[in-house]
């Protein structure tokens, strides 16, 4: 009952923006690096925190309108700067009923917001692929060693494109 509640909590956050909707800019990355790999939700390490201000740096043009992050504070933490920023909208949508619903939850936010809508999402491993994949873009899975993908969709009519770039310092797998 909680996740739903949640889930309906994002979806009326998202509504914020909604309109009818012909294209969007969405950008989604992974969280940055974090200090532990023992812990269940750690901070970012140094390497991280850097990673974080690179994201940020890269929206000085065009800052984003709607930040969306899991419950787990590395992403929070990695879309931090940038929130900071832009002093965009955050909504946290659940992980409570399972990566699938956490990625349907965000593929009907996305599409409900109007066309000058910038978003940028913050996921981890197993969510960006799958984020991208539910928006209309095939990207390859994403190893648990990859920090700097940074994928960007455009919708426009309907129609979805998309690129994958780097960002922040290379990671190597």
């Amino acid at each position: 009952m909680r996740s739903l509640i949640s889930g309906m909590a994002l979806a009326a956050g998202l509504a914020l923006f909604a309109s009818a909707a012909s294209a969007q800019t969405v950008y989604i990355v992974r969280h940055a690096e974090k200090a532990s790999d023992t812990e269940r939700d750690p901070v970012l390490s140094g390497a991280g925190i850097a990673r974080a201000e690179a994201l940020a740096a890269l929206f000085s043009e065009g800052t984003p309108d709607l930040i969306v992050v899991s419950p787990l504070q590395r992403t929070q933490l990695t879309a931090a700067p940038a929130l900071e920023a832009s002093g965009a909208f955050m909504v946290v949508s659940p992980l409570d009923d399972g990566v699938e619903a956490h990625v349907e939850t965000i593929r009907q936010g996305v599409w409900a917001l109007s066309e000058d809508t910038v978003v940028l999402i913050v996921g981890h491993s197993n969510t960006v692929p799958l984020i991208a994949r539910a928006l209309g873009y095939e990207t390859l899975d994403m190893p648990e060693c990859e920090y700097d993908r940074l994928i960007r969709l455009e919708r426009r009519r309907g129609e979805v494109s998309g690129e994958t770039r780097l960002f922040g310092v290379s990671t190597t797998c």
